[in-house]
């Protein structure tokens, strides 16, 4: 019994620095964040009581803490803090000191932990890399023409109506085109498990923030175990692992290593079509720099009118022809067109980082390590003191005389610096190539308007009951 108990008073007192040190390190945290500015909060609850509200609710109050506080602010849920980033210049700052982004875990993660994910992406990201090189998205071209077909011919039937509600439609679209470019395979909304696919992921993102602003559910065994949302964001997440596990063995049977050479290009031509799932499947099987599990995480990872049409017309000579690559790149004013509706509608409204060291904010706060940080996009491109009449639609902000001395951060619907959307290029043509299927063929009438749509919290930009309703009047 005396040696026992030896033993756990040596466990304690080796144990003690270590205790002192986090003990100290915490106390630190707690002080640097609660100095910075925010709304009032309760000293047990935080911000709960504001952040338990609607949808659409929630999203005003962080649109009006986004003013109020510029240009950064914390809120807290219980115990955690949270940073939340409303200014260019601090997005940049903070840029450099991320251990991680998109941070899709509410429960706490070590430094450690967060370093080999951070390690993993960096990997990552250099083994795909290559699937965005310019003589793969040539290829993609293809895919995006067809699915625009698609996407035409249902319009075309449901065109008599007094207005189409637009949402389910492009959301198919875009699933089907980044499962095929991405995992090779098409997307069939016949098909009973792919429509289950298709509802799953939207469902997930809506328990995801369900759970984001209720501590008491940020304990995984609590709450996959003895929760029936847990249980249920369990039941969604397996099916999405079934449906790409599927995929990926289905494509691995007759899969061909082939060469990269870092120095060198891709030999393209010898190459029918290169899909983001072949560089993963080639990276662990030449080398061995990724598994299973690995390839399955990235593969979850993957899934505005007459000057248009006159541009359109222009490029493409008024020929009934599907736009090629090139053709596409030279749609200029459409581009602007893009990244205005990007501007003022970004399609991810916020991103979430983790600091790696201390940083400055622009009005002299210091946020320190391990800080999570919220990026509010969608603020950021609508800050009047950059873009003058924000809620205006202006195509010529990206006029290149118009961007000059603008700052860098100001416009980044894609995030930015070394974690930005890797597929930003790819993201670009595929809108153009749908735009130009849409707008050749049909007169667009807005029925929901800027005034009447109401924005609500998601992990993606949606309207309230995912509705935007448009009026089709086939072209003559």
């Amino acid at each position: 019994m005396f040696f026992i108990t030896l033993i756990i008073v040596l466990i304690g007192l080796l144990a003690a620095p270590y205790c002192l040190s986090c003990l100290k390190e915490y106390l630190r945290y707690r002080r640097l964040i609660t100095s910075l500015h925010g709304p009032k909060s309760n000293p047990f609850l935080g911000n709960l009581s504001d952040l338990n509200c609607d949808d659409a609710t929630l999203f005003t109050q962080l649109r009006q803490w986004a003013q109020e506080y510029y240009p950064a602010y914390k809120i807290s849920a219980g115990l955690y803090l949270c940073v939340n980033i409303v200014s260019p210049e601090d997005f940049e700052v903070h840029t450099e000191c991320v251990l991680s982004e998109s941070v899709t875990s509410v429960s706490n993660r070590s430094t450690m932990d967060s370093a080999v994910q951070s390690s993993k992406w960096q990997t990552r990201r250099k083994i795909l890399t290559p699937a965005f090189h310019f003589s793969i998205l040539q290829q993609f071209v293809t895919i995006f023409n067809n699915e625009t077909e698609h996407l035409v011919e249902v319009f075309r039937k449901n065109c008599h109506k007094p207005y189409i509600n637009v949402v389910p439609y492009i959301s198919q679209f875009t699933l089907s085109t980044i499962n095929e470019t991405s995992m090779g395979t098409r997307l069939n909304m016949d098909d009973e498990e792919d429509k289950t696919y298709y509802s799953t992921t939207h469902q997930i993102g809506k328990i995801f923030l369900y759970r984001l602003l209720r501590p008491w559910f940020y304990n995984n065994v609590f709450f996959y175990n003895l929760t029936p949302v847990g249980r249920k964001e369990k039941k969604l997440v397996n099916i999405l692992h079934h449906f790409t596990s599927k995929v990926i063995k289905n494509k691995a049977k007759n899969f061909e290593e082939f060469e990269v050479n870092e120095n060198e290009e891709i030999n393209y031509s010898k190459r029918k079509k290169l899909a983001m799932l072949d560089l993963l499947l080639n990276a662990k099987i030449s080398d061995g720099l990724i598994d299973d599990k690995g390839i399955e995480d990235e593969v979850n990872t993957f899934m505005f009118e007459e000057l248009i049409l006159q541009e359109i017309n222009q490029v493409l000579n008024e020929s009934n022809s599907q736009p090629s690559y090139n053709e596409l790149q030279e749609l200029k004013y459409m581009e602007r067109c893009i990244k205005e509706s990007l501007r003022i509608y970004p399609s991810v409204p916020f991103t979430a980082r983790v600091l790696e060291e201390d940083i400055l904010t622009s009005n002299g706060y210091t946020l320190p390590k391990s800080t999570i940080v919220n990026i509010h996009i969608f603020d950021i491109h609508r800050n009047p003191k950059i873009w003058p009449d924000p809620e205006k639609f202006d195509p010529d902000r990206f006029l290149p005389e118009n961007c000059q001395n603008r700052h860098p951060f100001s416009f980044v619907p894609f995030s930015a610096g070394p974690r930005n959307c890797i597929g930003q290029k790819f993201a670009i043509l595929e809108l153009k190539a749908a735009l130009c299927g849409i707008i050749r063929n049909f007169l667009l009438e807005p029925v929901d308007t800027p005034e009447n749509i109401v924005l609500v919290t998601d992990m993606v930009l949606r309207a309230e009951n995912d509705t935007v309703r448009v009026k089709f009047t086939p072209r003559n």
